[in-house]
């Protein structure tokens, strides 16, 4: 079964700072003025993705990982869920300022297989835009003052990016995307999010979203902490592969192709995202066309492919 890529379908989700840009750089059919979020390698139960080709289609990714664990080198009596989100974020208006926890207080206190560690690769972005990542307090009181008297310029640390660059966010780290930024997200497959701060805003009816200020102050991690990323570059071919970031839960790439490669699969499985560009992978004898947007998964059942074309990709597996 499948001696050939996984494509998917991704799922989308409506948001309150949602908006176009999904369906004007992407062409996905979005069915949402303030559409958000395409769920695109996913088999999180709130969104799980669907599968478009081969024996399976029609099925979630949900369904294959639960019932055919062999395209993902899954042991027979491994009850965990399938570990890994990729999305992609269309922030028309600023995030909210949140923060998630790590896998044992998601476990022990919410209920939730995941904790969530994430990272982001930043595919455009307007001029000024900003990221809030980490923040200034250097003890837990302090922390809780600004949280308290809602002093958020002191207490949140901006940064501006540009498109290209990548941010890791592990567990534990105040953070939010800021307008005008479309980003593809790498992370745990989890759902938890701890609201700090929504900018007063309400929706249609006048209401505002909940915060969750007790849970944020017993995950934030006291100090902030800058990680610092082993980054590498390896030359395959006509494929320069730079690993954005390895570390316990997933290992990211980007991959830019201008020729061709021939690659061998050297993980269980591999989660690709083409996000600029055009280019064939063939399988044995079969030959797929594919463009930015197209998400795939290189099963377990697939061992080597050869890539053709140009083009920009975002590359990922569980660690």
């Amino acid at each position: 079964m499948y001696k050939e890529p996984i494509f998917l379908q991704a799922i989308f989700q409506e948001r309150i700072w949602g908006g176009q840009k999904l369906h004007s750089e992407f062409h996905y059919t979005i069915p949402y003025e303030k559409t958000g979020e395409a769920w695109a390698i996913s088999a999180h139960e709130n969104g799980p993705s669907q599968i478009i080709n081969g024996a399976l289609k029609g099925q979630t990714l949900l369904q294959a990982w639960n019932e055919n664990g062999e395209l993902f080198n899954k042991s027979v009596d491994n009850s965990e869920a399938y570990p890994l989100l990729i999305k992609i974020l269309d922030a028309n208006d600023n995030l909210s300022v949140q923060v998630h926890p790590d896998d044992q207080y998601a476990r022990e206190v919410a209920n939730e297989a995941y904790g969530k560690t994430e990272c982001w690769y930043v595919l455009s972005a307007e001029e000024g835009a900003e990221l809030i990542i980490g923040h200034h307090a250097q003890t837990r009181e302090e922390l809780e003052q600004l949280i308290d008297q809602g002093k958020w310029d002191a207490l949140l640390r901006r940064v501006p990016v540009k498109a290209g660059d990548f941010v890791y966010v592990p567990s534990g780290t105040i953070h939010a995307i800021g307008k005008g930024i479309v980003i593809l997200e790498t992370q745990q497959s989890s759902d938890i999010t701890y609201r700090v701060y929504d900018y007063d805003r309400t929706d249609a009816a006048g209401n505002t979203r909940q915060l969750h200020l007790k849970e944020a102050k017993e995950v934030t991690t006291v100090p902030h902490e800058t990680p610092s990323l082993n980054q590498m570059v390896v030359n395959k071919e006509g494929l320069k592969e730079t690993q954005l970031v390895a570390e316990k839960y997933f290992t990211v790439y980007h991959w830019e192709l201008d020729g061709e490669a021939s690659l061998e699969r050297e993980t269980d499985f591999l989660q690709v995202s083409m996000v600029t560009g055009e280019s064939t992978i063939a399988t044995g004898d079969k030959v797929y066309t594919i463009k930015k947007g197209d998400h795939f998964i290189i099963p377990a059942t697939v061992d080597t492919y050869q890539l053709k074309g140009n083009g920009e990709f975002i590359v990922s597996h569980p660690s």
